[in-house]
């Protein structure tokens, strides 16, 4: 991704491919509550990719935010790209991938110790104009070839090759796009490798008849022996860490990357009970602070992984899986006549894997390179609530036994709230109504009636 400065203001962009130029609770029966998507991050790029073989699609979210004449975006890949292998995707299909695998909060409610066990239901969600030509008579002179030029959607897409690195940038400069600086070094690696600049201008005009307040997403196919999404472009003009969402669509296994640590967020664990109707500390300020934490302990040199799962089904849905019509639409081409997957043991073989990483230049100094692994271990950035039974200690000889766990685990809580977001421990007991030290039935009379 890259971010360049703009009437004094850097804007988040989904291109995060290129260069953008711009003036324990298992056990007991529960439901999903809640989800943190993607939203709470919103400087974050997003992409979903698909990989079958060696065949690539990527689709970039662009979120830009500044005057439409001032956006352009530069991709490198390994091809010159024919128009039917650049599309615009609905904007739609971001919002229910992510939906689908966004972290979420599950709520559960124990059995009351005092009554007969029985079996608990189990609640779930639902679920052209081309560029302009004044410079390309010096094209030449520069080592640039404008191998093509189209109009698709609103964009107007120029497919470009170079021969050196300055003379690239020359030529992006005589055309009325605005290079930050270092913009030559960074071209440089891709030209080395032989790689085309994929180039999308907004065209003012059919951005208008779209009626649209927002940019359309960005797809475009190819083919090459590499898995990977160039990252180094949009790091020129950084400041601070950055933040991408990346989804990768695969037939079979897990997605990792090759050059970088891929690690799973810690996850599948309990969180205290006010976490769901606290004003301050809501799921998504939890989340939030969570990634933020983990991403600082790693010193900002890892991805995680949010989500691993088949989408023919999900437990608990967050969101219904996509359809084979959406699956396609994103570019996965072997779904086709297959049938919704909406259960478990549905037809269509696609798996997702939900990443998320926040980078620096220093931290990612390479573009990031994938494989697809064999593993199927289903994955996902689950939090639990487990509510205990608002009992007395003398309401059955189960009840002090009953009550002394609940209160280990409460602490048991708090402990891993503090320690997953920074948060202060005392802060969470309190909000938790546990105590410190002092007698322990006082606390727990505390806890479940208010009184002391």
């Amino acid at each position: 991704m890259f971010k360049i400065k703009y009437l004094q203001k850097y804007h988040a962009l989904a291109a995060v491919t290129g260069l953008v130029l711009a003036s324990g609770a298992h056990a007991f029966c529960g439901f999903y509550v809640g989800k943190a998507d993607a939203g709470l991050f919103n400087d974050a790029s997003k992409v979903v990719m698909v990989r079958d073989g060696d065949r690539t699609t990527i689709n970039m979210l662009n979120d830009y935010q500044g005057e439409p004449k001032a956006f352009a975006l530069v991709v490198p890949v390994p091809e010159v790209l024919q128009k039917d292998q650049i599309k615009t995707p609905f904007r739609v299909l971001f919002d229910r991938i992510d939906a689908y695998s966004a972290p979420r909060l599950a709520e559960y409610f124990d059995r009351n110790p005092c009554e007969p066990r029985r079996d608990m239901a189990v609640m779930a969600a639902p679920a052209p104009r081309m560029m302009a030509k004044s410079e390309a008579r010096s094209a030449e002179s520069l080592g640039v070839t404008v191998e093509a030029q189209y109009t698709v959607g609103p964009y107007d897409i120029v497919i470009l090759s170079a021969t050196q690195s300055d003379g690239l940038e020359t030529w992006l400069r005589q055309n009325e796009y605005t290079i930050p600086q270092g913009a030559s070094a960074a071209l440089a690696p891709y030209i080395r490798q032989n790689m085309k600049f994929f180039v999308a201008r907004i065209n003012l005009e059919e951005q208008a008849k779209s009626g649209s307040q927002f940019l359309a997403p960005l797809q475009f196919s190819f083919k090459s022996e590499k898995f990977m999404l160039p990252i180094r472009l949009g790091m020129i003009n950084a400041r601070g860490p950055q933040d991408l969402v990346l989804w990768v669509l695969t037939r079979n296994g897990r997605v990792e990357s090759t050059n970088y640590r891929t690690v799973k967020l810690p996850a599948n664990v309990n969180i205290p009970p006010y976490i769901k109707v606290d004003e301050k500390y809501t799921f998504g300020a939890f989340y939030k602070a969570m990634f933020d934490e983990q991403a600082k302990r790693e010193q900002y040199r890892v991805l995680f992984t949010e989500y691993f799962w088949d989408m023919a089904w999900c437990d608990p849905c967050a969101a219904n899986p996509l359809t084979p019509q959406e699956l396609s639409n994103l570019g996965v081409s072997w779904v086709s006549g297959a049938v919704q997957p909406r259960f478990r043991g549905g037809a269509t073989p696609v798996r997702v894997t939900r990443l998320h990483v926040r980078y620096t230049p220093e931290t990612f100094p390479e573009d990031l390179m994938f494989q697809e692994t064999a593993d199927r271990a289903n994955f996902q950035t689950r939090y639990v609530l487990q509510h205990p039974v608002k009992i007395e200690p003398t309401a059955c000889p189960a009840a002090e036994k009953y009550l002394e766990q609940v209160r280990e685990r409460q602490h048991k809580e708090a402990e891993t709230l503090a320690t997953l977001t920074g948060w202060d421990i005392g802060e969470i007991r309190a909000k938790s109504g546990l105590e410190s030290d002092g007698d322990f039935w006082r606390s727990v009379r505390k806890f479940f009636t208010g009184k002391l």
